[in-house]
């Protein structure tokens, strides 16, 4: 256990410790980010075609997905809105024109696309296709290097984080929430309650959940990761619109780690730029706890 948590812990710090003041080589370190999720998510499709029983082992991927995700999103949506009822948040702000959330919903479906892709060539069942494994384990190496410079880099401070009191306190409803729902679901399906712990630690950040899962459990279990955190964005941007008009916190909760980059955008023209600071906050913190806990449960 200690050695696989060193393995993901120290590159993350090693990466978060390194100070850069260039804005272009920090848009770079965001493009080779971009470039090492494809490159492993491509490796784990190729691992999953090199499983054994293979027919058995889709189902087993579709019906943890459907579980994990029914039981984390209600579990988020239960306490999310139980917040709303204790502390409402007020606002007046009109929402803006929004981006196209069906091409948004296309952009993370690319990903879906890379690992079937990974898994079509797998099933060539070339003999050099079984290095992938060990190829995805440097790759994701170099991956949370990247991470952590990345969150070095992200302009937030320790003050801006704890004074923030909204987007800190929907982040630890969120992680109590996910961490819930992630011991139904194991209960449900019969696995370790490590492993639906680990599965729901990963807030929504489907890239570095079926890496990692991947890594400590298998692609079977990597994969209902990777489908559950997708699933959980894709629904994320499709509910933020309605949800966001009286609904501030649940929208927001839903969005998991991704609030900080990817669905920011629909947050910002949904509710106002009054909503950025604690977006970042709760996205920041998610980001940085997500491979913390699922390698603690690893």
């Amino acid at each position: 256990m200690y050695s696989g948590l060193l393995i993901i812990l120290l590159p993350l710090l090693i990466g978060y410790l390194i100070p850069i003041k260039n804005e272009i080589f920090i848009q770079y370190i965001n493009k080779m980010l971009s470039g090492m999720v494809y490159i492993i998510l491509f490796f784990m499709g190729i691992s999953l075609a090199f499983l054994e029983d293979l027919d058995s082992h889709l189902l087993m991927i579709v019906n943890y997905t459907l579980v994990f995700f029914l039981s984390i999103f209600f579990a988020n949506l239960l306490l999310l809105f139980l917040l709303e009822r204790v502390d409402p948040w007020q606002t007046s702000v009109k929402q803006q024109q929004l981006p196209s959330r069906w091409r948004m919903a296309l952009d993370s479906l690319r990903l879906c696309l890379v690992v079937v892709s990974g898994f079509l060539l797998g099933l060539t069942q070339w003999h050099w296709l079984k290095f992938a494994e060990h190829g995805s384990e440097y790759a994701l190496i170099f991956l949370l290097l990247l991470v952590g410079a990345q969150l070095r880099n992200s302009g937030m401070t320790l003050s801006q984080i704890t004074l923030n009191r909204k987007g800190l306190l929907i982040a630890v409803l969120v992680t109590l929430a996910s961490l819930a729902g992630g011991v139904v679901a194991a209960q449900i399906l019969g696995l370790p309650i490590q492993a639906g712990l680990a599965i729901a630690s990963g807030f929504g950040w489907y890239s570095l959940s079926g890496i990692l899962i991947t890594d400590a459990y298998g692609p079977v279990l990597g994969s209902a990761a990777f489908f559950n955190d997708l699933a959980r964005e894709l629904v994320a941007i499709m509910l933020i619109p309605s949800l966001v008009v009286r609904y501030r916190s649940v929208a927001l909760g839903l969005c998991g780690a991704t609030s900080m980059d990817f669905t920011l955008p629909v947050l910002q023209r949904s509710a106002g730029a009054e909503i950025v600071p604690p977006a970042i906050v709760h996205g920041f913190l998610l980001s940085l706890l997500a491979p913390v806990l699922i390698a603690l449960f690893s």
